[in-house]
């Protein structure tokens, strides 16, 4: 495959810093009414004056009217909608959820016509996407070009980068799944594409603080992180090189995936180029690129374009792996690898994947080269494996940056692994951490943490007492702090009498639902 593609797309950060990082609020200001408002920090193209990144929380406002079609009354009622929840978003653009169950979408089509295309076409002003059969959205998730949402039925709609998009095909890898037929799909166009618009636009100079002195460097990449680089073989090289290409290839409406009957699906992650969704009696399903591991399978099939259950929990002595549902007896079968009998919760990260069972322990499948599988090595687990060294600590939440995977325990402590270029990890140091390290910083010691969610390389978690913490990348403000320098612990983030209800990170920007003051 393709270096640019291979690394989520060649993310090496050469871009330059803007040359104005303005403070500036969204359009229209305020909430969504009814107490709840959704606060933005970061980077979104077009949804601020000048595509000036916000350096501190802003208020977003919801489209001021919304119809809304009800059996009761015969026709649409017209009103104005609240805010539900955030979903975070992803490159470019930003995600909420009325609660109309309107999904409310907002960022760039970018004036340059680049990719963020590939991801439906949202506007730059925030209003509700365009779903069939005008479809209620409970929950929603994104990846880096495409997106995923869950309706109040348990249906499943994705749309964006075609090559995300569920075809019914396996393409390419070690091993044939289910019998389908290998096939060779388009990359060059696509792998060309993300390479060049993975990262905000250049400009001639960059500001980069380290040990809190600030200095400007000319030229690209300087002071930015260089993803390490994973040797592919040759017969790889040559199966991902052999690719067709052409616009009508790049995106893809939103269109609803096809399950298997009975299958009702309670929440869904995105990743950067692969999908998980959970349903509601604890199975996992996938579907995407799995090259490094990320969809579990056990081998490295290059892509699954149909969605396919992750054997997440596996009994002891069996060659097949299978998935406890929901209610079963683990007094039947008491020889469990992993603790719990079905999955709670499902993260994404940029090529590696993290889950919860219910009686709290974690697993994690993908590329492993920055530890961000928590193995203790550096090796890509193809299977999903059991993070032992959190075994005995109950872990409620978990979440998944680009290089970088956090939990969060019953008891609010945070727990960081993987990737730490930028501080992601918030040790207060830069070195990568292969095995779960517990946070200690100061600023956090008498907190409990209750949500958790990553960007691609920065962190954040909101405590039970309503704080928000912000730590790692802040070259485009995404910290919400004020200023552009990174963060290797993490920091409250100033909500001026905002009380915090969710948080939800994009690649480059923070999202809150918070009650007004007023």
């Amino acid at each position: 495959m393709k270096e640019g593609a291979d690394d989520l797309m060649k993310m090496e950060d050469e871009e330059e810093e803007k040359s104005t990082t303005t403070t500036a609020t969204t359009s229209g200001g305020g909430g969504g009414g009814g107490g709840l408002v959704v606060l933005m920090w970061g980077y979104l193209p077009g949804a601020t004056p000048r595509r000036s990144p916000l350096l501190s929380p802003a208020s977003v406002h919801l489209p001021t009217t919304v119809v809304v079609d009800s059996d009761f009354s015969g026709g649409g009622i017209r009103g104005r909608d609240l805010w539900k929840d955030v979903c975070g978003g992803g490159c470019g653009f930003a995600l909420a959820i009325s609660e109309f169950g309107k999904l409310i979408t907002w960022g760039s089509t970018d004036d340059m016509g680049q990719s963020y295309v590939t991801s439906g076409k949202h506007g730059e002003i925030p209003e509700a996407f365009p779903l069939p059969n005008e479809a209620s959205i409970v929950r929603a998730a994104a990846g880096w070009a495409h997106c995923i949402a869950v309706s109040v039925n348990g249906q499943v709609y994705t749309w964006g980068w075609k090559e995300c998009v569920p075809t019914g095909k396996v393409i390419g890898g070690d091993q044939p799944l289910g019998g389908m037929n290998q096939e060779k799909e388009f990359l060059d166009k696509q792998t060309s594409l993300m390479t060049e618009q993975v990262s905000p636009p250049k400009s001639s100079q960059v500001t980069r603080t380290t040990g809190g002195a600030s200095s400007s460097v000319e030229t690209k990449g300087v002071g930015e992180e260089k993803p390490k680089r994973r040797r592919v073989s040759s017969a790889k090289q040559q199966t991902n090189d052999s690719s067709t290409s052409g616009d009508e290839n790049l995106s893809a409406l939103p269109c609803l995936v096809t399950l298997s009957p009975g299958v009702r699906i309670i929440t869904v992650a995105a990743g950067g180029r692969h999908s998980l969704a959970l349903s509601d009696i604890g199975q996992v399903w996938g579907w995407g690129y799995g090259g490094e591991g990320q969809l579990g399978l056990g081998s490295r099939i290059r892509m699954v374009s149909s969605p396919h259950p992750i054997p997440c929990i596996e009994p002891y002595g069996k060659g097949v792996s299978s998935i406890v549902p929901r209610g079963s007896m683990i007094s039947e079968t008491p020889n469990y690898k992993v603790p719990g009998t079905y999955i709670t919760s499902i993260a994404c990260g940029g090529r590696h994947s993290a889950v919860i069972t219910d009686a709290g322990a974690v697993i994690t499948f993908g590329w492993g080269l920055y530890g961000q599988c928590g193995q203790g090595s550096t090796d890509d687990e193809l299977s999903p494996t059991c993070v032992s060294s959190l075994l005995g600590i109950r872990i409620q939440g978990v979440a998944a940056g680009l290089w970088h995977t956090l939990c969060i325990s019953a008891e609010g402590g945070v727990y960081s692994f993987g990737g730490n270029q930028f501080g992601q990890l918030g040790t207060g140091a830069d070195t990568a951490e292969i095995v779960p390290k517990v946070l200690d910083a100061p600023s956090i010691e008498n907190e409990n943490a209750k949500f958790v969610s990553c960007g691609a390389r920065h962190s954040a978690i909101m405590t039970d007492d309503g704080k928000v913490f912000c730590w790692g990348w802040n070259k485009y403000g995404q910290l919400g702090l004020g200023d552009v320098i990174d963060r290797n612990m993490p920091s409250q983030v100033p909500l001026d009498g905002f009380v915090p209800k969710n948080i939800a990170c994009g690649w480059w920007h923070t999202l809150v639902l918070a009650e007004s003051p007023t």
